[in-house]
């Protein structure tokens, strides 16, 4: 029996305790051995929940505990969850998150304590939800040179220009309905802004063209300044407006940027809708490759997560 923790039971941290409880058997399969929850660190109580008597306020009972092998990290931000990760590995715990701003920002510092302590660091949620991305850019693709990445990488502003499109709704309005659908946070600006796209389309650059990309240096516009107006004018030239993550290597230098965009119904992302992301990913010789899916939500990321937890458990 493995025994896992979970850091941060919120929506993603619970939805992964869900998916190992109720795909036990399945997942034991895989993973040729049970894999078990046995405490959360919050600040919270639980009352009522199946981890209601396996609450810990302290890293330190975590990383002290020789019987915990997997942690995993969904409290998202990149403090303490920095520092919390860093001492899992330190601990020799194999560690999977879920936070694309923690990887984003410390990914080259925290691959290189998982090297020194020989253990797992991976982070398939962090990007694209229960789209698996990361593994193929790292393993199944990495005999043709990537040279073009481009994503629909976030479902609430996919969703907000959708309905801005179907149904005719102003901005604000389509974000007031974004948020009563818990799709977009009270406080949506790193949605809106563009910056949670941001750090995904930096962390699927550094993976795909090599070397690490700093999320800060990427020029970034959100869709805060895009009309109804906008939306129909560009309807009426028969293109769809998406916000983008796009990369592309040229002559030895690599352009990124974040961005709203006119897509014409021959684009592979034109009908790309709702909350679902997508990522094409453009190659030498095996030209483009299309990863489509449930780009957020708390059983699709838990699912991803999960995936990674037999990933480590396996090897």
């Amino acid at each position: 029996m493995i025994k896992a923790a979970v850091i941060g039971y919120g929506n993603i941290g619970s939805g992964v305790v869900s998916v190992l409880r109720e795909n036990e058997a399945a997942i034991r399969r895989q993973a040729g051995d049970a894999i078990v929850p046995v405490c959360v660190l919050d600040l919270r109580d639980f009352p009522g929940d199946v981890m209601e008597h396996c609450v810990v306020r302290d890293i330190r009972e975590i990383c002290g505990n020789p019987e915990i092998r997997i942690v995993v990290e969904t409290m998202g931000g990149e403090h303490p969850a920095f520092e919390y990760v860093d001492a899992c590995l330190r601990a020799g715990k194999h560690v999977i998150t879920s936070n694309k701003a923690l990887v984003a920002a410390f990914g080259p510092r925290l691959f290189q304590t998982a090297r020194e302590n020989r253990v797992n660091f991976l982070f398939e949620a962090s990007v694209g939800g229960a789209i698996p991305i990361i593994r193929p850019l790292i393993s199944c693709i990495t005999g043709d040179p990537v040279r073009e990445i481009t994503g629909i990488l976030n479902g609430t502003t996919n969703y907000m220009l959708t309905q801005m499109s179907e149904q005719g709704a102003e901005y604000q309005a389509a974000l007031k309905t974004a948020q009563e659908l818990g799709f977009a946070e009270r406080n949506p600006e790193a949605d809106v802004e563009g910056f949670d796209a941001c750090r995904k389309i930096a962390i699927l650059s550094s993976l795909a063209f090599g070397g690490w990309v700093d999320y800060r240096k990427i020029d970034t516009t959100g869709i805060t300044g895009i009309s109804k107006g906008d939306i129909l004018a560009a309807k009426a030239f028969g293109f769809s407006v998406k916000l983008l993550g796009r990369a592309k290597m040229e002559a030895g230098t690599l352009y990124a940027r974040v961005s709203p965009a006119c897509v014409g119904p021959e684009h592979p992302l034109f009908a790309v809708n709702g909350v679902m992301n997508a990522v094409l990913v453009r190659g030498d010789k095996m030209g483009d490759l299309m990863f489509y899916g449930a780009g957020a939500g708390k059983l699709p990321t838990a699912s991803a997560v999960v995936a990674d937890i037999v990933s480590a458990v396996r090897h």
